[in-house]
């Protein structure tokens, strides 16, 4: 019905009519209805985070702050509020993550590099590690226990032998032992990072079978991947950041965190939680002796009740 509406109103929106009026002629044109269509966005609910803010990438990589746009919720084509909830706070810049971990494919020595600082990055939960490998630097996502000074290594060769890898190295999953603890999984080998980015987080390599690795994302989800694909070792820094609280209304909107409407309670209203009163105590005691029910017999015959008339 809407798009009906729509199409009559995008052609009266051009009609022009001609009227003589006491011998006067004038221009009439209709401007009641002034809409135009706008194709909704799709995937708003799982990829709600991109109607936050817009990141300007440079053509190649740099560890150079990045310049943001931020959206506050609307769409940035259509300028339409699709993800209510967001809006000010203070603007960040963003830190470009380098989410391939690239090393020897062949049975040499690994890729050094090392840990120049430990940062905070506001855009996201965990904390970045400045590391510098030759004549590059990059931003990688920090481990539990990285700190300044430490050197991380990078491989893609799988050996026979699965390696003693330690915290912060890169390595394929199957040169990886079972059990150990894993984030930043690619999905696709050779493509990036694509498991485990949220703070404290780490996935667990579980099993292999054949030439696949079964690893168990924080979710409990079990997902199996090519032993090709790379992972970095240890459990992701800013542990505690499940456990803090925000501790006031004021930091929320620092965080760009819009409150919500207020219509919604959750102790009352048609769709909230009642408070009612528990229940009586229910005092269970176990069975002593079984008691028979006592057999009643009937005594009256009812047969010709509803064959003789009895007034």
């Amino acid at each position: 019905m809407s798009s009906i509406l729509c199409t009559l109103t995008r052609n009266l929106r051009n009609l022009e009519l001609e009227c003589n009026i006491n011998n006067l002629k004038c221009l009439v044109i209709s401007r009641r209805y002034k809409c135009r269509d706008i194709e909704l966005p799709s995937n708003v609910g799982p990829k709600a985070a991109k109607f936050r803010r817009i990141v300007h990438y440079p053509e190649e990589y740099t560890v150079k702050p990045l310049n943001v746009t931020n959206l506050g919720g609307r769409d940035p084509k259509t300028g339409r509020l699709v993800v209510k909830g967001i809006g000010g706070g203070i603007k960040r810049k963003y830190h470009w993550i380098e989410w391939k971990r690239v090393g020897p494919k062949d049975d040499v020595p690994p890729l050094a590099e090392r840990v120049i600082d430990i940062m905070i990055d506001y855009c996201r939960t965990s904390y970045i590690a400045l590391v510098a490998g030759g004549d590059k630097m990059k931003y990688y996502l920090a481990t539990e226990n990285m700190k300044p000074g430490d050197i991380i290594y990078t491989s893609q060769y799988i050996p026979r032998i699965p390696v003693a890898a330690k915290e912060g190295d890169a390595y394929p999953l199957g040169a990886l032992a079972v059990g150990t603890l894993v984030h930043n999984v690619e999905k696709y080998a050779g493509k990036g990072g694509f498991y485990v980015h949220a703070a404290g987080s780490s996935a667990t390599i579980s099993r292999k079978v054949g030439d696949r690795v079964i690893v168990q994302l924080p979710s409990k989800l079990e997902v199996s991947l090519p032993q090709e694909c790379m992972a970095t070792v240890g459990r992701l820094s800013n542990v505690e950041h499940e456990k803090t609280p925000v501790g006031s209304a004021q930091k929320m909107r620092e965080m760009g965190n819009r409150p919500r409407s207020g219509l919604w309670q959750r102790k009352d209203g048609r769709h909230g939680r009642k408070i009612r009163p528990p229940p009586p105590l229910k005092e269970i005691n176990p069975q002593t002796d079984f008691v028979k029910p006592e057999e009643l017999k009937l005594t009256l015959n009812c047969d010709m009740y509803y064959t003789t008339k009895l007034w």
